[in-house]
């Protein structure tokens, strides 16, 4: 078994097939999105394959240890992440087959006019370990 993130993008990557704006959408278009993805983490935790799921706000800090006592906080300027990153999942698969799949599943959520968003996902596995080349 290996653990493989699919991370889910607000902007600044691969455009989506729907491209309508997140804004646009209708409340019941919405509602359909996250039902669908509610649906599918109900499906992967009954399959055993769910580790973890979650969505991001946009806001967010860059935090840096400064000495002693003194953790400063910085509203930026973000490198991407903050703009990017929407959420994520993190599957638990016997294949990078089976990964590949549940990704695609994710990509297919419904968007604007009831059809797949067709986002593109970053799916990256988990490392179990160090490389075998460091140290």
């Amino acid at each position: 078994m290996a653990k493989y993130l699919m991370l889910k993008h607000y902007r600044g990557g691969r455009p989506s097939v729907n491209s309508v704006p997140m804004d646009k959408l209708t409340p019941e278009e919405w509602a359909a999105h996250i039902q669908y993805m509610q649906d599918m983490e109900e499906r992967l935790i009954a399959s055993g394959e769910l580790v973890s799921s979650e969505g991001l706000a946009m806001e967010g800090s860059w935090v840096r240890f400064d000495g002693e006592g003194r953790p400063p906080v910085v509203d930026g300027p973000f490198a991407e992440t903050k703009d990017l990153i929407a959420g994520w999942m993190m599957i638990e698969v016997d294949s990078y087959q089976r990964a590949l799949d549940v990704a695609s599943e994710l990509s297919a959520a419904p968007w604007a006019g009831g059809t797949p968003l067709g986002e593109w996902l970053e799916l990256r596995e988990v490392m179990s370990a160090p490389p075998a080349d460091v140290g």
